[in-house]
């Protein structure tokens, strides 16, 4: 004799299966979610941010120019533009890898991006995840340039040309990027105690600062 189920049973089962379903719709929505995707909108600001904090360092250059004796207006110049240039490619070279590569220790990042090796058009999941890679890197790039351009002016006039330049490029690899690491690098034990690092008060200010004190110090 073949049993049938009441139609009661069929319409609890078909009731149901929304609610069977709905963990597994959510998941995959959670998954969607967090798969790095770029964002045009936040992609033009982090562009026009980039654009802006690169203009200060030229603007740094002409204020600098204007505190210094009229013999020393270019030379005080140069060393805000040079340092664009030979911060800018330190930070693709090696910079960028030693600040925001893969965590070592809590202390610096790994040389995974060294000369950009990785770094393209696609996000980054840890720092840009709505953003091309390559663009959070020329961001932070900006910063690099600036702060230890901020240092010129407290060595105005009493550095070399030559000395200076040797300066800005020991000082941003050994001091600049590891500073940067800890603080906003993923895995950076001053970002594990729980940092925040507001408009770069810590990265960018007290380092130059401090270094600035001691280098006018010796």
């Amino acid at each position: 004799m073949k049993i049938r189920t009441p139609r009661s049973r069929w319409l609890a089962l078909l009731a149901a299966l929304p609610a069977a379903l709905a963990p597994s719709a959510a998941l995959a929505q959670n998954a969607a979610a967090s798969t790095p995707k770029i964002d045009t909108g936040d992609t033009a600001w982090l562009l026009i941010s980039t654009a802006l904090v690169l203009l200060m360092t030229p603007g740094l250059a002409f204020f600098y120019g204007g505190l210094v004796r009229s013999k020393n207006v270019l030379a005080t110049m140069m060393q805000s533009l040079t340092a664009m240039a030979m911060a800018g490619v330190l930070w693709i070279v090696l910079g960028y890898s030693l600040a925001f590569g893969p965590n070592l220790g809590g202390l610096i990042g790994g040389l995974n991006y060294l000369f950009m090796h990785d770094v393209g058009l696609e996000p980054s999941p840890i720092y840009a995840p709505t953003t091309p890679h390559l663009a959070f890197m020329a961001f932070q790039g900006m910063f690099a340039i600036i702060t230890p351009a901020l240092i010129g002016g407290a060595i105005a006039e009493r550095m070399k040309f030559k000395s200076f330049l040797w300066f800005i490029s020991l000082w941003l690899l050994f001091v600049y990027a590891p500073l940067a690491h800890w603080v906003w690098g993923d895995g950076g034990w001053l970002l594990k105690l729980g940092a925040l690092d507001f408009a770069g008060g810590t990265v960018v200010h007290i380092s130059s600062g401090v270094s600035a004190l001691v280098e006018i110090s010796m």
